[in-house]
């Protein structure tokens, strides 16, 4: 299964894309995104299937029910593909494929396709899930970052969730100290 192993170092050179050597039966490939930064595809190459797994996100600090749930919901629209959590309740999405979907001339387009869903789905639904599992903790976040006057650029995407008249951590920060301009001096 080896061949499986080096398709995904060629796939990974042609496109430009980082990617790690675990072993001989397996590799990981690093997949920039937009709203998840990066997501690490663990490809390994067994006898009886190639195998996929993406971690996506953390247990959940909150809502863990919901946000289950719309794990779940999600699996019956993945075709192939499908979010689990292991004994941590940390979330992955998997695929497994048998090795002869990568016997053919068309081993690269099946990697190639598996590999664009992969980062698909992990970047459509990261926000998703941050806000359904870690809302206060974005909101105790936002509200530190402001009372020290640091960036808030990381949670911009969800300003409308987090700078509200509902963020009751709003205010209850003191100021810590100057903030990264005044630091400088100047």
């Amino acid at each position: 299964m080896t061949d499986v192993i080096e398709l995904v170092r060629r796939w990974a050179d042609d496109n430009e894309v980082e990617v790690e050597s675990v072993s001989a039966e397996q590799a990981v490939v690093i997949l920039p995104g937009e709203k998840k930064l990066k997501t690490n595809v663990s490809i390994r190459a067994g006898a009886h299937a190639v195998d996929f797994q993406a971690f996506i996100v953390r247990k959940p600090d909150e809502n863990r029910e919901r946000f289950f749930q719309w794990l779940l919901q999600q699996n019956g629209r993945l075709g192939g593909l499908s979010f689990s959590v292991d004994g941590h309740d940390d979330v992955y999405l998997n695929a497994s494929l048998p090795p002869e979907a990568f016997a053919a001339d068309s081993a690269e387009d099946v990697l190639d396709s598996y590999l664009g869903r992969f980062l698909g789905i992990a970047d459509k639904s990261f926000n998703e899930l941050l806000v359904l599992g870690f809302l206060t903790s974005m909101k105790r976040e936002w509200a530190w970052r402001i009372a020290r006057g640091e960036s808030t650029r990381n949670l911009s995407a969800f300003e409308h969730l987090v700078s509200g008249e509902d963020n009751e951590f709003i205010g209850t920060f003191t100021d810590l100290g100057p903030g990264p301009e005044d630091a400088s001096g100047s």
